[in-house]
């Protein structure tokens, strides 16, 4: 089989959820991909930030082998003799009294909001069913019915009504909005992208995390981060809220948590918060697993043995260096933190972010368009800066011929 043959495979018994580019992904180390006639890749997505430490990391892959061997799912009628290991593990990693173990970003997402409600009734006072959470305009959290009733994009919400009551939109990066919707006493969260990465790697002013969190403290509102995306050394920091110091009070992690390999995501809050929920309240088969929890461990001792917040910080700013060199009128703005990055596209004669991304994909590098006229460029964290300049140089050649 070649290329068309697995295209048209999936197009004939697949739901048509996704827009691929035309690329057939057969193997993975590293930065490197390699399609299925062996043409070999810079992978520029990371699958969204979740193959931080890079495609088949040794360490995480041999983790998961080591437990699927073992022992692979109890569920959580029971105790594992590897839950606890990981709770107090990634508790002491990130300062949290407790964690509430999941699988997806959206799950996590989801986990946060009832956790979030439930404080809201028991601690905060607020009447049953009035609880209000804010979420900020651009925003991505997931793909569920609740998730996509605060979403903006009419492609994520149009035609799946009736939508999910209880939630305020303000726009991102405005501090005066969040003030005046924290106003209303039935509030009892803020849910915010430290970098909105869907819409775009849209990067707040410096000081917004910070003061948006003291405007929460002071009217006792939970500051939500979802760091799904942005979090576990992406932005040159372990935490994008790191970079102003900023401790959310309840912390949504998923995607890089298992380096690419599972999923794994997890909520982090304090006991004040966390022991809300009681049991029977909430839960999954598959949250806490051996094999999850074996894994995530893994995948976050590599962030700190490989010090890759550190070299994501110092990479990064090459990047938007070499990025902003590009003589070329196509290239609006290039804007990012660490290595999470995009370039604004001015569409040249009648070429958009999509007509780019295909020819980076001939050149040899694979990136994605958001948004029709935005190109994230997001690779593993454990690309070298020779590799990095060998990328720069492929999207230069790349934006300059057309």
């Amino acid at each position: 089989m070649n290329t068309k043959d697995y295209i048209q495979r999936e197009d004939k018994y697949g739901a048509h959820n996704y827009h691929p580019l035309p690329v057939v992904l057969d193997r993975g180390e590293g930065v490197y991909v390699w399609d299925v006639e062996g043409k070999k890749y810079f992978d520029f997505l990371s699958a969204y930030s979740a193959v931080n430490q890079g495609h088949c990391h040794p360490k995480i892959v041999g983790a998961m082998t080591e437990q699927a061997q073992k022992l692979t799912l109890t569920s959580r009628a029971f105790y594992n003799s590897l839950l606890g290991e990981f709770e107090q593990y990634i508790t002491e990693y990130f300062g949290y009294d407790k964690v509430l173990p999941m699988n997806s970003g959206a799950e996590g997402d989801e986990t946060a909001l009832k956790l979030c409600r439930k404080w809201g009734y028991e601690k905060k006072g607020i009447p049953e069913n009035e609880a209000k959470i804010i979420v900020c305009e651009g925003n991505f959290h997931g793909r569920t019915i609740t998730i996509i009733s605060m979403s903006t994009d009419p492609d994520s919400y149009k035609g799946f009504g009736p939508y999910t009551p209880g939630f305020i939109t303000i726009p991102y990066n405005d501090t005066e909005a969040l003030e005046k919707a924290l106003e209303d006493p039935n509030v009892a969260g803020f849910l915010v992208e430290p970098i909105q990465g869907e819409a775009g790697v849209y990067v707040p002013d410096e000081g917004f995390l910070s003061k948006a969190y003291e405007l929460c403290k002071e009217k006792n509102v939970l500051f939500i981060a979802d760091e799904v995306q942005t979090g576990l050394a992406r932005t040159g920091k372990l935490l994008a809220c790191d970079h102003e110091e900023v401790r959310p009070d309840i912390l949504i992690l998923g995607k890089a948590l298992s380096g690419g390999v599972y999923p794994v995501s997890v909520v982090l809050a304090d006991d004040d918060i966390m022991l809300c929920i009681k049991p029977g309240e909430h839960g999954s088969t598959y949250g806490g697993n051996p094999v999850a929890a074996k894994v995530a461990m893994a995948a976050l001792e590599v962030l700190k043995e490989e010090n890759l917040a550190e070299r994501a910080e110092e990479l990064g700013k090459k990047f938007r260096a070499e990025l902003r060199n590009i003589d070329s009128p196509m290239i609006e703005l290039v804007r990012g933190k660490g290595l999470l990055n995009a370039i604004v596209i001015k569409p040249t004669n009648g070429n958009t972010a999509w007509d780019v991304c295909v020819a980076l994909k001939e050149n040899g590098l694979l990136a994605k368009p958001t948004h029709e006229h935005i190109i994230r460029f997001a690779p593993p964290l454990v690309i070298t800066e020779e590799q990095l300049m060998e990328s720069v140089d492929i999207i230069s050649k790349t934006i300059l011929s057309f």
